[in-house]
């Protein structure tokens, strides 16, 4: 099984920083690549603008509420893209509004997490997803 890159997309730093350590807490040794919103998620999964495509298998952790694009743009984004139209996104979020939610969900993601307590919801929804990417197949190239 190759291993699985996960694309954090990410304004906080202090979220940032919580999933590294959870990431690290959990001795989990899977490249984790960063961006900081939707438009610098897209180059990195496209490999535009100087970013070399991140590798397949590959899992997104999204944030919802960022600068430029948010987590609901990107995935209308990665949605209507034949390469990217498969990727596997849970959305980790502070937005416990149900429209959020329905709207993530309607646009076919794996996973609505809250981060309500950063340091205990991060460990616990990484080991999920951790757990979660052991278990299933995920789509490689298109």
């Amino acid at each position: 099984m190759a291993e699985v890159s996960i694309l954090l997309v990410e304004d906080d730093e202090l979220d940032v920083r919580a999933v590294k350590r959870a990431f690290r807490d959990l001795k989990i040794a899977n490249t984790l690549y960063e961006a900081r919103d939707g438009i610098e998620a897209l180059d990195m999964l496209r490999g535009t603008h100087g970013y070399a495509p991140v590798p397949r298998p590959l899992l997104i952790l999204l944030d919802l509420n960022m600068p430029r694009m948010g987590g609901i743009e990107f995935l209308d984004e990665i949605r209507k893209d034949p390469a990217l139209h498969t990727s596997v996104v849970f959305v980790m979020t502070t937005s416990a509004a149900e429209e959020d939610r329905f709207k993530a969900y309607d646009r076919n993601v794996a996973g609505y997490v809250l981060k309500h307590d950063p340091g205990r919801s991060f460990l616990d929804a990484v080991a999920m997803i951790e757990h979660y990417w052991h278990i299933v197949a995920l789509p490689d190239q298109p």
